[in-house]
């Protein structure tokens, strides 16, 4: 069994209408499980934007004043196991 993950937009009739096309060869029959967000819960895929263009702001800073590493040092230390 293949699994895909995307998005789709739930109509007033209830029917499913997905964002993009499949890429799927032939006609058949699928499992669909679909993760409804509850009223004002986030979405945990999402990060919110203001923590976005906070980092922004951060990385820009650190940029102008310098505050930067080699990227040669950048994966000191990490071990990929």
């Amino acid at each position: 069994m293949k699994a895909i993950e995307t998005t789709a937009t739930i109509n007033e009739s209830g029917q499913l209408t997905l964002d993009q096309s499949l890429s799927v060869n032939k006609p058949q029959r699928v499992r669909i499980i679909i993760l409804i967000s509850e009223d004002g819960e986030p979405d945990p895929d999402e990060t919110p934007t203001e923590t976005v263009i906070e980092g922004i702001r951060q990385g820009l800073h650190e940029a102008f004043t310098g505050k930067t590493i080699p990227l040669s040092e950048m994966w000191e230390g990490i071990d990929a196991e």
